[in-house]
């Protein structure tokens, strides 16, 4: 996998102050995109043994709440195996913080993917500039979500994310 940056105390990208890991490679091309550098899934830096090191050592401080990975997508096929890996080892290394993940999937059409187990909340779709608000949480247009997938998976349904 490869990534473009990793973002330390984050405040924009889920609750309370995260570290954010934004993954190289996207399908999607949203019109109007913040990160169109990250699209190119041979873009940014490899993400090797030092990069998880920064990522573990930021997660491992008591006020940050927990990990997001946005990109890019980090449901690009190239980087799913990956992500889940990460955020397996996320868990289990820190099962008290939350995972955020923002995808241009749907969440009907993720929803049975293995790293769904590990994931918090899902903020899905893809951003469509002529429904852009810049007063959403957490969102960039009005027909992306914020998903509480646990609550999602035991309804059978789609269960926003509260404030």
């Amino acid at each position: 996998m490869r990534y473009h940056n990793i973002t330390k105390d984050d405040m924009l990208n889920g609750d309370g102050l995260r570290v954010v890991l934004w993954v190289s490679g996207c399908s999607h091309c949203c019109k109007e995109c913040q990160n169109p550098v990250t699209w190119d899934p041979n873009g940014g830096l490899l993400f090797d043994r030092e990069a998880k090191e920064e990522l573990f050592r930021e997660l491992a401080k008591d006020y940050i709440s927990g990990v997001t990975f946005s990109g890019g997508d980090p449901l690009y096929y190239s980087n799913r195996s990956d992500v889940l890996r990460l955020a397996r080892e996320i868990k289990e290394k820190f099962p008290q913080k939350t995972i955020w993940l923002y995808t241009g999937f749907v969440w009907e059409a993720v929803q049975a993917l293995p790293l769904m187990e590990y994931v918090d909340v899902l903020v899905d779709g893809e951003f469509l500039a002529v429904q852009k608000d810049t007063q959403l949480h957490w969102r960039g247009s009005a027909n992306q979500r914020v998903i509480d997938v646990a609550a999602s998976r035991a309804a059978g349904e789609v269960a926003l994310h509260c404030c």
